[in-house]
């Protein structure tokens, strides 16, 4: 009886509601390219949270002109009477449902990303194991840029089972950690002291921020674990590199031996 219904609606469907359905969906698709080039021009323009709930919002715009163009498209093609529209929807309900769970279960979180931001573009991020900063959110997805420049595609629904962690949380203040293994027996306030000059006075430190020398005793040594925030997040691979050559500088200017870490664990 369904499938009866379905066929009596599709044999309404002219060649000229099809032309006029073709013109509606190139329209829509014009609108949201017009969106996605113009909306983060004005971004561009603007600074703060302003910037980024304006950056978030066009996913949003581009779902509900995906939703309104189906909602106008569907009467244009089919005689919109109860039961025709009951058998359309109906059986488009029942094949997106099986064809499209895994999608619409990343739209959903979509949804819920744009309302509670756990990211936004310019964020730096670290999800399943994969790390780099959101350089746009799509409906479905999320896309990342990684320090070795590679794009990565995250579906919004990872976010249902899985850990967020976001380095600068919407800001541009993003710590980073370098990592030093020195041999026991030396002056340890004397190096903390060291490596807190060598942070102030890297150039591509944020001195107004926090600085943190940090140390550890481990069986083989000392663990020393620098912590301050670079310029931008963006230098912060370059600010890691720096903050490591001027503090071997240092131990081999007061003569402390550097060990690898993987001997502090033989």
């Amino acid at each position: 009886m369904e499938e009866l219904g379905l066929k009596d609606a599709l044999s309404t469907i002219s060649s000229g509601a099809i032309i006029e359905a073709v013109a509606v969906v190139v329209l829509a698709s014009l609108l949201i390219m017009a969106i996605q080039k113009l909306v983060p021009m004005l971004a561009r323009k603007l600074s703060g949270k302003p910037r980024l709930y304006l950056l978030a919002s066009v996913p949003l715009f581009r779902l509900v002109i995906i939703v309104l163009t189906i909602v106008m498209v569907v009467p244009i093609l089919v005689e919109p009477s109860f039961e025709n529209m009951l058998a359309i929807f109906g059986a488009l309900a029942l094949a997106l449902g099986f064809a499209f769970k895994d999608y619409a279960n990343s739209l959903i979180a979509g949804i819920v990303t744009l309302y509670e931001m756990p990211y936004r573009p310019g964020d730096w991020i670290e999800i399943n194991g994969q790390y780099g900063e959101v350089r746009a959110i799509g409906t479905r997805a999320a896309e990342i840029v990684t320090l070795d420049d590679t794009v990565i595609v995250i579906p919004h629904g990872l976010l249902w089972n899985n850990l967020l962690a976001n380095g600068n949380d919407g800001t541009d203040n993003l710590m980073c950690v370098a990592e030093l293994y020195l041999e026991p027996n030396h002056d340890v306030a004397r190096m903390r002291e060291l490596f807190r000059d060598v942070i102030y006075t890297c150039p591509l430190t944020k001195t107004y921020q926090p600085v943190v020398v940090a140390v550890l005793g481990t069986d083989m040594g000392m663990k020393y674990r620098l912590k301050a925030y670079p310029l931008t997040p963006g230098d912060q691979t370059r600010f890691i590199a720096e903050l490591t050559a001027r503090a071997g500088e240092v131990c081999a200017a007061e003569e402390v031996k550097m060990i690898s870490r993987p001997l502090l664990w033989q």
